[in-house]
């Protein structure tokens, strides 16, 4: 049997025909994504199902929490009413609770391009862990101490998918630390996830022969396999590299 569960949304619907002197002038230099330019009208609208979401489970079994056209909300597992966490102009997805469950890690453009960022899970004290505005971040996942986090950096170059490095940051912020390097521009690598007792990042990468990605490949050949990098000997291997090839690596909680 399936939960539906029903969300309120307002959403800004912006109009450039008229501008908003305010932000004329000497004094405006930067855009900015969480100020309203221009007029604004507010659509209410209900919802019981979406596409293209992501969604993580608290530690207690108690709660999920996820991302619907660039909002997030948290509700109870056993379905009710859906409380929004962090709204607004900025695109914010993939939610993801910290290992004791107090924070919540999340992708947003508020700052201009996508960073990781992390919130209490009831919304309150958001704070931006990275700060690139060129090679953008996502799909962040927690270290187990809960004091790190993986995420992939995003490279382009002529192709808007690109390619990505995993790359580990520290909750306070910080340069970070490259984790493994990119066959080049256009293959990608991703989906990083890390093993229970921290020492192991698995990720997905297009290990197709060839530097140059393609449409047309071979769908029965091998395209994305599974990588385990050892956090404490550097060692790199192929765990999963089979006909069809394999992506979204998960751990199960037992390791």
């Amino acid at each position: 049997m399936r939960t539906l569960f029903a969300i309120i949304l307002s959403a800004g619907l912006l109009f450039a025909q008229e501008k908003d002197s305010s932000n004329t002038g000497p004094d405006f230099k930067h855009w900015k994504v969480d100020h309203q330019y221009g007029p604004a009208d507010t659509v209410s609208f209900t919802l019981t199902e979406g596409t293209w979401m992501n969604l993580d489970v608290s530690p207690d079994g108690q709660a999920i929490v996820f991302d619907l056209l660039g909002d997030i909300y948290i509700m109870p597992m056993s379905g009710g009413k859906a409380t929004l966490l962090a709204g607004g102009l900025p695109y914010e997805v993939q939610p993801r609770f910290s290992p004791d469950g107090r924070k919540i890690s999340f992708t947003s453009d508020a700052g201009g391009g996508d960073n990781i960022w992390t919130m209490n899970h009831d919304g309150s004290d958001r704070k931006q862990v990275t700060d690139e505005d060129f090679r953008l971040l996502n799909n962040a996942v927690w270290t187990p101490d809960g004091e790190y986090l993986v995420a992939r950096k995003h490279f382009t170059s002529g192709r808007s998918l690109g390619a990505g490095e995993m790359w580990m940051y520290h909750r306070s912020g910080g340069k970070g630390l490259q984790l493994t390097k990119r066959k080049n521009d256009q293959q990608d690598a991703g989906e990083p996830c890390i093993s229970p007792d921290g020492r192991y990042v698995y990720y997905s990468e297009d290990m197709s022969g060839g530097s140059t990605f393609q449409y047309n490949k071979d769908p029965n050949g091998q395209i994305y396999v599974i990588r385990r990098l050892d956090l404490q000997t550097g060692e790199l291997d192929n765990l999963i590299s089979v006909q069809g090839g394999a992506a979204r690596p998960q751990v199960s909680p037992d390791g």
